[in-house]
């Protein structure tokens, strides 16, 4: 008898704040998602980011009405693709490098207390060059979206 059932997905992999680390090489202040679920390898990842009132960009941006930047909402998304991407044992160690950013939207601003939930799916890959979708949302309001394309390298050596 034949086994016809369709193949097992993985279950997510959930990923806290030392184990993005271990993956990307981002640090504070720059470090924007706090924790991820890779939904499916090579393809999702939902990465979230709690907006503290104490970031440092919010003394200058704005003041008395604290907004995340918008860059740095995009940079957010890009590194929870980062982290998804670079998770794949043939890339540990690798960087990747922005190329472009497309059809950016900024629909509502962040404000300190809001959780984003970065929803990041990866519309082309397995080379060095790879392009992703991003969505942004707040309490299921989508904020920010954008695709950009990425290019995996070498780290260059400190010698």
């Amino acid at each position: 008898m034949q086994d016809t059932a369709a193949p097992q997905t993985p279950a997510p992999k959930m990923l806290g704040t030392t184990d993005i680390m271990k993956i990307i090489p981002h640090r504070y202040p720059i470090l924007m998602v706090d924790k991820a679920v890779i939904v499916e390898p090579d393809k999702k990842i939902t990465g979230y980011k709690s907006v503290s009132g104490n970031e440092p960009f919010f003394q200058g941006h704005f003041p008395g009405q604290p907004i995340m930047p918008g860059v740095l909402i995009v940079e957010a998304m890009a590194q929870a693709a980062c982290v998804l991407m670079l998770s794949k044992p043939e890339l540990k160690n690798k960087l990747a490098f922005f190329m472009g950013i497309d059809k950016v939207k900024f629909r509502k601003p962040v404000v300190p207390g809001d959780q984003l939930e970065l929803r990041v799916e990866i519309l082309r890959g397995g080379g060095r060059v790879g392009k992703a979708r991003g969505e942004a949302f707040v309490k299921d309001e989508m904020v920010t979206e954008a695709e950009f394309m990425f290019a995996i390298i070498e780290p260059q050596s400190n010698a």
